[in-house]
């Protein structure tokens, strides 16, 4: 009599009316109390199907194995080996779960991520399909066909011209009347201008050190190549080799936005304060206007497709109503802010050389643009017209900045920086001050025109004098990138700290550490 579950003789046996098996009592009991089935036939059993089986009470036989003490032993053994088997069993389920739920949260993750970022577009689409319903009306009015007279036939302004050149409405004499007024204000206000007493002082520069750095730019693509302050509200625009151009607030040391739709790297970039605008210029042969909203975010408002090859200098004039853009294509575009239309386009279009810097005098009617062929152009905006040339550089000249008082024009190209008079258009002064395989990278007046960075393997701050008096060196800034290649720097309002970028993802700020700041401005109100 065996038991059809435990497989040995039962204790209390009993059986099954319907099938006729034996069972231990204990263990069919709860058998039927879990399913209600028979363990054999699977078919329906109750409790009052079962028939107690009554047989005289006996000793269970001691089982041959546990006999002796080495068949308990063996069955010890035995027992422990499954045992074993069992445990190693569990711990391979366990490990198999954990796979599973590792890779299930990994999914999840990921899933979150991209509706994120789906989200994000989203918003973005939005707010870009905002903004052009928005500009709608500003787009009809600039997209109304402008037309010029060429040997008595209208042109429009994409009709393509006898020479197979696009042919370009122009400066008007409205436009140029508007420049000449301009110049004439700024001539007159400049003779009365005085330094301002807020201007950092030598002293303090002395005293410059980094005071902040901030990863702006991707790792994988590092390197900034222009930088722009917007003095009003002391924002910072870098562009980098990663294509992209970031926003960033220097008070609160902040990212505001990143803008992206470059294919290529950013070579320069410019704001124009007043309509809250930033121009990009980029290697993709493209130029973008960003229109900046009330929530600090900047929108692409325009991108002009003009130029043929890298557009290399971007710059804007004095009324805020016109920039420049340089390329390498050999030409330079004359725009609208407004409406992002070329109004003319200067020069001679070619894919070898071309142009490498620009920048507009202070007073707006004089443009200057360097060249790969180490040549200094100086343009006369209403006539569109080379009025001087000047030589001696050695090298693409890589940037150029005009000084405050209208007089100098400093350039910058591997052989250092030329100190140019506008007055006598004659060179007064080289500043070589780093050796010839290290090319000058950038260079920059002040507002005030009373200061000079340059910037190569480090950057050198000297103080203006004019052409007879010695530029001496104030202070030296060195290169904490640890690239040795200081691609621009500008100087913040009143020189009261330099942003300087170089070949890796960081914005650097030198200034006055927090205390002496502190100090330096209080000392005037003490005075």
């Amino acid at each position: 009599m065996i038991c059809a579950i435990s497989g040995e003789v039962p204790e209390e046996p009993v059986v099954s009316k319907n099938s006729g098996l034996l069972f231990e009592r204990r263990l069919i009991e709860r058998y039927i109390e879990d399913h209600g089935k028979c363990p054999v036939t699977k078919d329906e059993l109750a409790m009052d199907d079962l028939v107690a089986v009554k047989t005289n009470k006996i000793t269970k036989p001691r089982p041959l194995q546990a006999a002796s003490v080495p068949g308990l032993l063996g069955m010890f053994q035995n027992e422990w080996d499954a045992l074993m088997l069992s445990n190693f069993a569990l711990e391979q389920q366990l490990h198999t779960s954990r796979q599973e739920l590792s890779h299930a949260l990994y999914q999840h993750d990921a899933a979150c991520r991209v509706i994120a970022r789906l989200k994000k577009e989203r918003d973005e689409s939005r707010t870009l399909l905002a903004q052009a319903e928005r500009q709608i009306p500003i787009s009809a009015a600039g997209a109304a066909p402008v037309a010029v007279v060429t040997n008595g036939k209208i042109a429009l302004d994409d009709e393509v011209g006898p020479d197979g050149k696009k042919m370009r409405p122009g400066i008007n004499p409205v436009m140029i009347d508007e420049l000449t007024e301009c110049n004439s204000m700024l001539s007159a206000q400049r003779k009365k201008r005085q330094v301002p007493p807020s201007l950092a002082s030598i002293d303090a520069l002395e005293r410059y050190t980094q005071v902040s750095s901030h990863p702006l730019h991707k790792t994988n693509k590092p390197g900034i190549l222009s930088i722009d302050i917007h003095h009003s509200k002391d924002i910072i625009a870098t562009g980098g080799i990663d294509t992209n151009a970031v926003l960033f607030d220097r008070p609160s040391g902040q990212v505001l936005c990143t803008l992206t739709g470059h294919s290529k790297k950013i070579t320069s970039l410019k704001f124009v304060p007043w309509d809250e605008l930033l121009i990009t210029g980029s290697a993709d042969k493209t130029v973008r206007i960003w229109q900046g909203s009330e929530d600090g975010n900047y929108g692409c408002r325009h991108t002009l497709k003009d130029h043929n090859a890298e557009v290399q200098a971007v710059t804007v004039h004095a009324t805020q109503k016109y920039f420049v853009t340089a390329s390498r294509d050999n030409t330079w575009c004359f725009y609208d802010i407004s409406t992002g239309s070329c109004l003319t386009q200067v020069g001679e279009a070619s894919g070898q050389d071309g142009y490498t810097a620009a920048a507009f005098h202070p007073d707006g009617l004089i443009l200057g643009t360097g060249t790969s062929e180490a040549v200094v152009k100086i343009w006369d905006v209403k006539t569109q017209s080379n009025v001087a040339k000047f030589d001696g550089h050695v090298g693409a000249v890589t940037a150029m900045s005009f000084s405050e008082n209208g007089y100098f024009l400093a350039t910058a190209a591997v052989d250092g920086v030329k100190l140019w008079d506008l007055r006598k258009l004659r060179n007064f002064r080289t500043i070589s001050p780093y050796d010839p395989d290290t090319p000058t990278s950038s260079v920059e007046f002040d507002s005030s025109g009373s200061y000079l960075a340059v910037a190569g393997s480090d950057i050198r701050v000297y103080q203006v004098a004019n052409v007879k008096m010695e530029w001496n060196l104030v202070k030296t800034l060195p290169d904490l990138s640890g690239t040795g290649k200081v691609t621009s720097v500008k100087f913040g309002t009143d020189a009261k700290y330099v942003a300087v970028g170089s070949m890796d993802r960081n914005l650097r700020i030198f200034g006055l550490p927090g205390d002496e700041q502190m100090e330096e401005a209080k000392s005037p109100v003490s005075e």
